[in-house]
């Protein structure tokens, strides 16, 4: 059988006193002597009293929580998105309330109306959708929205991400540097806006070199699924498609990968068919993944500012919490290209 919630009227009971005294007791009020307050904290945590969250919220306004809705914390760029968020509520007093997306709409819209539900001050998210629909429903009743790595102008809210375009643009030209005269970007399988971004950059870089596409081809991995969620990348999708496409074709001088999980398959197809990296093809990823300067050869990657973003992220949405009517901002945090032996031609 639950045990029963303990309430200000059971310490009150105990103490004999009043639960209004009590109540004014745990807030700390200046009316109350410090020696009443001690007695009251002690009875509390003697009964083991634990504060009503929702009933304070509506009392104060505010819940003292803020959202966090990501895709899946096994992406090393998202676990240090939470880090960095975390780190700026807990410097604010506040605590997160994440919601796991796994690039599923519909999980993503309950994901919505739990918050709601919980009455969080502000939200920070990286979308599946780009629809504004469903995010309008918490800008609509007023919760400030900081979107992150994945914008939707429709919703003109505080955004906070990287360059996708420049940061792909930028690999190709180095690709380019090292000798190459065939590139093929590996991209994930998602209609999401970071991808598109670096499919932009990618054949702008080709553009910038004189290349024509029929020199730039475009290879989608595929998602794993259970069900409509999906599942965390791993090597092994590359590995596979690597397999069978390294089967009918000879590979280009250079791959640019979408992450670094693509990048370690790929290196591994390659070499049991006999090609080496870096000397017969280039390869590059995306999120400098802590393995990728432990490869043989060390794999040349983008690094990504997870941390970075999610305290920009959350300290935006403190910021419009104190000045809701301040101007929209966007911010974008720098990138880092790290030359390593995978992309750096030995001719």
């Amino acid at each position: 059988m639950a045990q029963r919630r303990i309430t200000l009227k059971d310490i009150a009971a105990s103490l004999g006193v009043s639960a209004n005294t009590v109540s004014r007791a745990l807030a700390g009020r200046s009316d109350i002597s410090v020696a009443m307050q001690e007695r009251v904290r002690k009875e509390a945590s003697r009964l083991g009293y634990v504060p009503n969250s929702l009933a304070r919220s509506l009392v104060s306004g505010n819940s003292g929580t803020i959202g966090v809705v990501i895709t899946n914390p096994s992406n090393p760029l998202y676990s240090q998105l939470i880090a960095g968020a975390a780190e700026a509520a807990r410097e604010a007093g506040k605590t997160l309330i994440l919601i796991v997306s796994a690039e599923d709409a519909k999980t993503e819209n309950d994901g919505i109306e739990s918050l709601l539900v919980s009455s969080v001050d502000a939200v920070i998210a990286v979308p599946v959708q780009i629809d504004p629909g469903p995010w309008r429903r918490l800008t609509g009743v007023g919760v400030p929205l900081v979107l992150v790595n994945r914008d939707i102008p429709q919703l003109a809210v505080d955004f906070v991400g990287v360059d996708h375009f420049a940061s792909m643009q930028r690999m190709v030209e180095h690709v380019v540097a090292q000798g190459a005269e065939s590139i093929w970007a590996v991209e994930e399988d998602l209609d999401v806006p970071s991808v598109a971004s670096r499919l932009e950059g990618f054949y702008q870089g080709l553009a910038d070199a004189g290349m024509s596409r029929p020199v730039g081809k475009e290879i989608r991995i595929p998602t794993r699924r259970v069900r409509s969620l999906a599942q965390p990348w791993q090597a092994e999708e590359a590995y596979a498609v690597g397999l069978e496409l390294f089967k009918l074709e000879e590979p280009p001088d250079a791959m640019v990968c979408g992450n670094d999980f693509f990048a370690l398959g790929l290196v591994k197809a390659l070499q049991e068919y006999g090609y080496r990296v870096p000397e017969d093809v280039l390869i590059t990823g995306v999120g400098d993944h802590p393995y990728s300067h432990f490869m043989s050869p060390a794999i040349t990657s983008i690094r990504l500012p997870g941390y970075e973003l999610g305290a920009e992220g959350m300290r935006l949405a403190l910021s419009r919490l104190r000045d809701t009517q301040q101007p929209k901002r966007r911010k974008m945090v720098e990138t880092e290209h790290i030359i390593r032996g995978s992309s750096v031609s030995s001719t």
